[in-house]
């Protein structure tokens, strides 16, 4: 009898071994299971006491449309405000969250709302119930300054950039329900220690802009470099590219040594003609002696965020026949 128990005792501990083995097979081959924040509290409970406390913006680095809210980053006020109107003062908007340090995107597919909480490395997670926003999950460690967040639709996924350590951070809303998962980490080595600001997601490819004078254009599903286009040392210091008709617009920041003075936004039909400095520079369809940041497109309109100046600026814009007309400061 001792025997007979002592044979089911080990059975049950090799089949428990085998599941054990099984499931560390399965997750990292998964790598969907790499971490997944559990719930946490809303951080906005109690509607109508969130209504920004400041009449002007500091440093603004995005703005966009999801559904029917429309949102900003205000980077230096440490909050991501959302108002249902570009027509409305700023001091009537609303908060989304102000428990975040440097924030500069938010993204959004209209059941879940993911923001970079950029000095605390974090991506922090949002639904919005009966009218506010509530803080649902958190991802932690995301690299170093996680600096840009965005929803892609054809891939139904979330793709979060650390700006200093060239890791893609890829998250996955579960079917049928509002948990993210993390899916997976993909990078590019030679960009790690490199200040990479944003990327452009264009036709199962993506591109990077960084402070590495180059552009470089990868494979989307695992950042395989496909090309490297060499800028000049003036506009080493880039920020985002966004193709609009024919053109490829980039903002720029520096120069390949830091210096500010030469921010300005730029087109050009080729990438490859910014090594000889061929390009069209634009900086004068707007005011001009800031620096152009982060650009957007929604409502038929395209937009700017820019820093640098007093009260900070957000434009509106159209491209008609590959002509910049009805630049509009909005705040």
């Amino acid at each position: 009898m001792k025997s007979k128990k002592r044979s089911l005792f080990s059975l049950f501990c090799i089949l428990a071994l085998l599941a054990a083995a099984g499931i560390w097979f399965f997750s990292s081959r998964n790598p969907r299971y790499i971490r997944a924040s559990d719930p946490v509290s809303g951080s906005r409970m109690q509607p109508g006491s969130d209504i920004n406390p400041y009449p002007s913006l500091s440093v603004p680095s995005c703005i966009t449309k999801i559904r029917e809210d429309y949102f900003i980053v205000d980077t230096y006020h440490d909050q991501i405000l959302f108002g249902d109107s570009l027509k409305r003062p700023i001091e009537e908007w609303r908060v989304v969250t102000d428990q975040i340090s440097r924030g500069h995107t938010i993204a959004g597919d209209g059941t879940v709302y993911l923001a970079d909480d950029t000095e605390n490395n974090r991506i922090l997670v949002f639904e919005k119930k009966d009218g506010i926003f509530l803080l649902t999950q958190e991802f932690t460690e995301i690299g170093t300054r996680p600096h840009y967040v965005v929803y892609d639709e054809e891939t139904k996924r979330f793709y979060a950039y650390s700006s200093m350590t060239g890791e893609l951070y890829v998250f996955l809303r579960l079917s049928d329900s509002s948990q993210m998962v993390l899916e997976d980490i993909r990078s590019i080595p030679k960009l790690n220690g490199i200040y990479v600001r944003s990327f452009t997601i264009m036709d199962q490819e993506i591109y990077f802009v960084s402070g590495n004078s180059s552009i470089i254009r990868a494979r989307l599903s695992d950042l395989s470099i496909l090309e490297e286009y060499p800028v000049t040392a003036e506009i080493a210091g880039m920020i985002q590219l966004e193709k609009i008709q024919d053109y490829y617009y980039i903002t720029v920041s520096t120069d390949v040594t830091g210096n500010q003075d030469h921010a300005t936004i730029l087109r050009t039909h080729d990438l490859h003609s910014l090594a000889d400095g061929e390009y069209e520079d634009i900086y004068s369809y707007f005011v001009g002696g800031g620096t152009p940041y982060y650009l957007g497109s929604f409502d038929g309109h395209y937009y700017l965020t820019e820093h640098r100046i007093p009260g900070c600026s957000i434009w509106q814009f159209d491209v008609v026949k590959n002509e910049i007309t009805n630049v509009t400061l909005l705040y």
